[in-house]
């Protein structure tokens, strides 16, 4: 019978650390772009983290929104499913390379340069910020072991 290793001890860093904490939600809000997109990309971001906590947050959110269930469904297979816009498309994949950077750091310049054409100019800055702040909450969410004991 093999151990399992001790499991995270729950870190409340609203309470630890909580200029860094209202740091990182005001990033997270800065900038507007449509709510369904912003959700499918914070959702997305977290799926390919393994980050249950932030997906079914930000799923209830995107259904709140009134996004499809189908939809959110879909999101593992997007490249595949024909039920995204192309703006939405070009944000998934833009999440897609920077959650899932190469070694070498820089996302396909393709990527970046189809995103920018759907969003141009401040909203480009907005989405990448969007999916900075994402993976941000992804990786604190999974070292803290964060909505395990009530921490939101």
């Amino acid at each position: 019978m093999t151990a399992e290793a001790p499991a995270a001890p729950w870190i409340d860093m609203r309470r630890e650390n909580p200029d860094a904490y209202r740091a990182l939600a005001a990033l997270s809000r800065a900038g507007a772009l449509e709510t369904i997109t912003l959700e499918l990309v914070k959702v997305r971001a977290s799926r390919l983290n393994g980050c249950g906590h932030c997906d079914g947050e930000h799923s209830e959110l995107a259904l709140a929104a009134g996004e499809d269930p189908a939809r959110l469904a879909a999101l593992d297979r997007w490249a595949d499913a024909g039920c995204f816009t192309a703006r939405e498309r070009a944000a998934l994949a833009l999440t897609d390379a920077m959650t899932l950077l190469p070694l070498n750091g820089n996302p396909p310049a393709g990527v970046v340069a189809e995103a920018a054409v759907h969003f141009p100019g401040p909203e480009l800055a907005t989405l990448i910020i969007a999916i900075t702040g994402i993976n941000a909450w992804n990786r604190i969410a999974l070292t803290t072991a964060m909505g395990r004991s009530g921490d939101a």
